[in-house]
């Protein structure tokens, strides 16, 4: 079978994607050829565009040409910029059932005595503030697995996953308003996340975060170990008393055991990182292929990156299944146009100079690509950042656009499991929830084969559907929630990358 040189998303495109890089001379339409060479993953017109005009990728505006742009040329920042246009909300228009399979999917879930499923069991180590993460590390290194040498300080414990330490660059030098909430919030859902099965919060003891402030907000008595620094006596009596309770709960976090459960306990986080102009086309699509599938299963699938849904919110206030549930996504929106006009910034400055290197021009063009995670199914809930997520269905989280903060927000929501999709390459871990990498492209696939999970690039090369990549993802993911390692977790990725958003001034 022939493949095309180029990939049309929509019979209304005007411009197509090439494949692979195409020289001058490339036939991509009936009578265009290319006039310059298109890089790989990039686009090419294949009609004139007039200055002013709208660009059509996806059947949907992606921005405005900034010069006459001819059949057979590429379209990227040189001839395509931003522009405002009307945006047509139509609040539940395309709401529609969406029936649970007769027999639910399973995985080998574990079972928490209040009846929550974990899909790993770690011991965390979390901190109140900067000035206690070098001790809360210290405590966790003792028990550090080494990926490289094989050394096992938990090998008589098959059971637990690990001990982490869950640092962060904050905690004090803030203001007791929206900035601490916001992040008593976070460390609270990461204290009663499920895939923990004890934690403890090391703090130095005079920050603005106490301790005893975070617990009685988040309501965490009963629910972890509690340290300061100043109060224990200094760094090594904090650390032996970290690692006597460390000590002291392996034994019990060991006792756990797998079984059956229904896949409507699948909490997924849906996430990219290093997009190209690929990820719209294979890996973002198949990820809400598998989304579908854990909607229809019963489970629940997190979409965020709110500066990456900039643009394309008329596609899913149109699904919320209440005008109340869209009209929170819209006024996100006008929060974040506040917010980067405040900062001097603006919104279309999201895609990084990798993107555009990928083929991705404005923000427009990359939020249409970024939703496609989400899939089909109708939007259920908007939440704030890290709120705990209480509705199963498709819900959409508020967050940054930086992959870190994003995960870590809806980890702290309760998301069991990220899925993570990436052009340009990534090496992402996100404990304590496994974080499965799918790579939008076979080069790059094959280049960081050793990070990479699913090559979604099948896709591109004609050998695979959308639905049948998506079922593919869908099936690891259960294997996945089931104790199968990631590629991340094969590196002990995840730690490190707990980054919980900071906002307002440091004083």
């Amino acid at each position: 079978m022939t493949v095309s040189p180029v990939i049309r998303l929509h019979p209304d495109d005007g411009v197509l994607i090439a494949r692979a890089s195409l020289p001058p001379g490339t036939l991509v339409a009936d009578g265009v050829t290319t006039v310059e060479r298109i890089p790989s993953g990039h686009k090419v017109a294949i009609k004139p565009i007039a200055m002013g005009e709208p660009v059509i990728r996806y059947g949907q505006i992606i921005g405005f040409a900034t010069a006459p742009i001819a059949p057979g040329q590429h379209v990227h920042v040189q001839n395509c910029g931003m522009g405002d246009f009307a945006k047509d909300y139509a609040y539940c228009a395309d709401v529609k059932p969406t029936p649970n399979f007769d027999l639910p999917a399973t995985f080998e879930g574990i079972r928490r005595p209040d009846g929550r499923v974990a899909t790993r069991n770690y011991i965390g180590i979390l901190t109140s503030v900067n000035c206690s993460a070098h001790v809360a590390s210290l405590v966790a290194d003792v028990f550090k697995k080494n990926p490289f040498t094989g050394d096992n300080p938990l090998a008589e414990f098959p059971n637990v996953d690990g001990v982490v330490a869950l640092t962060h660059k904050t905690g004090c030098g803030m203001t007791q308003n929206e900035p601490l909430a916001l992040l008593r919030r976070t460390l609270g859902g990461y204290a009663r996340h499920v895939n923990f099965s004890h934690v403890i919060v090391l703090g130095l003891g005079c920050e603005v975060n106490q301790i005893g402030g975070l617990m009685e907000e988040q309501k965490l008595a009963g629910r972890l170990r509690a340290m300061d620094i100043q109060e224990v006596g200094g760094t090594r009596k904090t650390v032996e008393a970290g690692i006597a309770f460390v000590r002291e709960a392996l034994a019990d976090a060991n006792k756990v055991k797998r079984e059956s459960v229904p896949a409507s306990e699948l909490t997924v986080a849906l996430q990219c990182g290093g997009s190209d102009g690929y990820s719209g086309v294979s890996a973002n699509p198949a990820l809400g292929a598998a989304s579908d599938l854990i909607v229809r299963h019963g489970g629940t699938v997190i979409l965020s990156e709110t500066p990456e849904t900039y643009g394309a919110e008329h596609l899913l206030t149109r699904r919320a299944v209440s005008r109340e549930v869209g009209e929170k996504l819209v006024d996100l929106m006008r929060w974040w146009d506040e917010y980067t006009e405040r900062e001097g910034a603006e919104m279309n400055a999201n895609p990084s100079p990798g993107n555009k290197a990928g083929g991705l021009t404005t923000i427009l063009e990359k939020s249409l690509g970024a939703m496609a995670k989400a899939g089909t199914t109708n939007l259920v809930d908007v939440l704030r950042y890290a709120e705990p997520v209480t509705k199963r269905g498709f819900v959409f989280m508020d967050t940054p656009g930086y992959d870190p903060v994003a995960a870590t927000g809806q980890v702290a929501g309760g998301a069991n499991l990220v899925c993570f999709t990436t052009g340009r390459g990534s090496v992402f871990g996100c404990k304590p929830a496994p974080s499965i990498k799918l790579a939008t492209n076979t080069p790059m696939y094959k280049r960081m084969e050793e990070d990479m999970d699913v090559n979604c690039g099948t896709i591109l090369e004609g050998e695979e559907s959308v639905q049948e990549c998506g079922q593919r993802i869908f099936e690891l993911i259960l294997k996945t929630a089931s104790g199968q390692p990631t590629k991340s977790e094969s590196f002990d990725f995840g730690g490190a990358e707990f980054a919980p958003w900071v906002l307002g001034a440091t004083m």
